[in-house]
């Protein structure tokens, strides 16, 4: 999609267009007679603009929901916009900490999350975007939710940004590259570093990183904020200056679904506790949310439900009693087994398990192999009804097995789902 096709998608011929390709079969099956009939009235790059936005609004009502409906997208864009919940906690989080109506600069506003979310809670404030496309899809965000008199989006180069006058800078820096995902901050685009002190240079400032950064790379009076939506880790950011709290780490659950409304954030910070302690296997399992884990915060989670680690080097908490948290998955341990594929294959015949999950930390076991080799490889797969979750673990050096069942959270009829185990 090309500047003019996108201006011109805007125009009241345009708009019409995207309204009827809307409603059109653009499925794979149906795409290609969708285009074919609708270039008989339009121009073949106009059509391909609005089959490219109505393509990419579909696939953006995972991060926007409804709003999707409304925006306009690049696909690069989409890729690496801020999802909606996300982008209404940190607005209000600006918001909470500055003047009402504070001006703040963006560098790198992409499409505009950001930009739209902080105009929603009464903050004005320019976006700067160096990507011409980018800036004008941007625009035409604000535009579409009517936030012109709060927001602006202007093309420029981060790095040739004055704070001046701004009551707060947030930068969004570039973490993705032709190769894929970028790990290193000096590698950013711009580089973590230059962002920063760009940021550094107003009363406060908030810089988005990639969950992976590591703590040495936070500098010093920041605080880092590690958030998770749906249990998922998204993001991490960066709040400098007047914005930053009274902690140096925090992890912060977001629920799954559209913008999370305020009260809905569960928030875990340092409570100056030591290493967890160590103990044999108890009832329950608790695996920490990845923010949690992220935010080195375990040990909090442990003294949330008063247990503590199996294994010292592993993020898997373990207590003799139940205490609902929202910072970890409770799972409730039927045996603990040395790790063996037929020990494990007799025991989910004898629980007549036909519903299979297995997790994993701290192991090199293929989970996917795993699965085949208990019999659970195949479309019609396992030994009955009941449902079992598999953790493979070690302690120690000792490779070890768990037999356990989710535990339904207070308020749901059903236990969390269950997702992918990773090491710490």
């Amino acid at each position: 999609m090309d500047i003019a096709s996108f201006r011109e998608l805007l125009t009241p011929a345009g708009q019409a267009l995207l309204a009827e390709a809307g409603e059109a079969d653009i499925s794979e099956a149906g795409l290609l007679g969708t285009a074919s009939r609708l270039r008989e009235r339009h121009g073949a790059d106009l059509v391909a603009a609005a089959l490219t936005q109505v393509r990419l609004r579909r696939r953006a009502e995972a991060k926007f929901g409804s709003d999707a409906g409304r925006m306009y997208f690049t696909q690069a864009g989409l890729e690496q916009s801020t999802r909606a919940s996300v982008a209404a906690h940190r607005a209000r989080r600006f918001a909470s900490g500055l003047p009402a109506g504070a001006r703040v600069l963006e560098l790198g506003c992409g499409i505009g999350a950001d930009l739209m979310a902080r105009s929603r809670v009464g903050l004005t404030g320019d976006g700067v975007e160096r990507d011409l496309l980018t800036a004008e899809v941007a625009g035409a965000n604000v535009t579409a939710f009517a936030l012109d008199g709060l927001a602006r989006v202007r093309v420029g180069d981060a790095l040739n940004e004055d704070p001046d006058g701004y009551a707060a800078v947030f930068a969004d820096p570039g973490r993705r590259t032709a190769r894929g995902r970028v790990f290193d901050p000096r590698s950013y685009e711009p580089p973590l570093d230059a962002v920063l002190g760009l940021a550094g240079r107003a009363p406060a400032g908030c810089v988005k990183v990639a969950p992976g950064i590591p703590h040495e790379a936070v500098p010093d009076g920041a605080e880092a904020e590690w958030v998770s939506v749906g249990r998922d880790v998204k993001e991490a950011a960066l709040w400098l200056g007047g914005l930053a709290g009274d902690v140096r780490r925090r992890a912060t659950l977001l629920p799954a679904g559209g913008a999370a409304a305020a009260g809905e954030a569960a928030t875990l910070v340092p409570a100056g506790l030591g290493d967890p302690d160590v103990r044999p296997w108890g009832r329950y399992l608790y695996e920490p949310d990845g923010a949690v884990i992220r935010a080195h915060l375990v040990a909090e989670v442990a003294d949330l439900v008063r247990g503590g680690l199996a294994d010292p080097h592993i993020a898997y908490v373990t207590s003799d009693e139940l205490c609902p948290t929202p910072f970890a998955s409770a799972y409730e341990i039927d045996g603990v087994l040395p790790f063996s594929v037929k020990r494990l294959k007799a025991e989910l015949r004898r629980l007549g398990t036909g519903v299979l999950t297995v997790k994993k930390r701290g192991s090199a076991v293929d989970v996917d192999r795993l699965r085949r080799d208990l019999g659970f490889g195949g479309r019609r797969p396992g030994y009955g009804a009941a449902e079992t979750t598999v953790v493979v673990t070690r302690v120690g050096r000792d490779p070890v097995a768990l037999l356990a069942r989710p535990v339904a959270r207070p308020g749901t009829a059903d236990a969390d789902p269950p997702r992918a185990g990773r090491a710490r």
